[in-house]
């Protein structure tokens, strides 16, 4: 899963969803699927805690004060 996107684990783990919610899936399957469903979570997870880290020191002021600006806002020296 090293290489793999945010998306596409976010996806894979819908689909394990789904086929957990069927219940149509024997046991042995079924815990199979919902291991693989708990590795995509945690893989999100992660990323998603990561990407928040990236914005967080995006918008840290050198003094280690936090200024708020919206996501799309653009520097003016651009």
């Amino acid at each position: 899963m090293a290489a793999e996107k945010f998306e596409t684990s976010l996806k894979k783990l819908e689909e394990v969803v789904r086929k957990l919610e069927g219940g149509n899936l024997p046991l042995d399957d079924s815990i199979k699927a919902f291991e693989e469903g708990v590795r995509h979570a945690a893989f999100c997870a992660k990323k998603l805690d990561e990407a928040e880290q990236k914005v967080e020191m995006l918008i840290k002021q050198r003094d280690g004060s936090f200024r708020r600006e919206p996501f799309n806002a653009v520097d003016e020296d651009e």
